[in-house]
């Protein structure tokens, strides 16, 4: 199992070791010991589900009093997934990574507390399954327009489907940042 530090350092890939053999394959997708020491460090306290077809976008989504730290897989499809940092005390505040998370590559991305998550739908559909360390709290939900010019994500999509929650997000200029 392999853990790397992206271009924002506390963004991190978990690269699973995956046994394959005729009947299939077996990976781990979580184990606390090994995630803790490659740098992911929970505990999680919700797993979710979603289903989305191709060229959606969901996102950029985070909460502000308990910011959720999230651990993101693609179990069928592919995604390209995106982590932003919202942390105005940051010195990578409005950076963004991304990565293709699939359910060929098996790989998954932890997106840590104060930093906001989206992800578009490169595949006919992608079924993602991901853990967060807060609980959600639609009272506490923040978000980043998905097309902000001063973020400028360079989104593999020209014209996604976004929800009308997502369309009336705030650019990161306006939005009250994590402290």
């Amino acid at each position: 199992m392999r853990f790397t530090r992206l271009e924002l350092p506390e963004v991190i890939l978990v690269e699973p070791d995956v046994h394959r053999d005729p009947r299939g394959f077996f990976l781990e997708t979580y184990h606390l010991d090994k995630y803790r020491a490659g740098g992911v460090p929970g505990p999680f306290v919700q797993d979710n589900h979603s289903r989305s077809v191709q060229g959606t976008l969901r996102g950029l989504h985070a909460q502000r009093r308990r910011p959720q730290g999230k651990l993101v897989r693609a179990v069928e499809g592919e995604m390209f997934d995106v982590a932003v940092d919202i942390r105005r005390d940051s010195a990578t505040f409005g950076r963004w990574v991304a990565v293709r998370l699939s359910g060929e590559n098996f790989h998954q991305l932890y997106v840590p507390p104060g930093f906001a998550h989206g992800f578009c739908v490169l595949s006919r559909v992608v079924h993602v399954e991901y853990k967060c360390t807060e609980l959600y709290d639609p009272a506490d939900e923040i978000g980043v327009a998905w097309n902000d010019p001063d973020v400028a994500i360079g989104w593999p999509v020209r014209d996604p489907i976004v929800s009308e929650k997502d369309r009336r997000l705030p650019r990161l200029q306006d939005l009250q940042a994590l402290p």
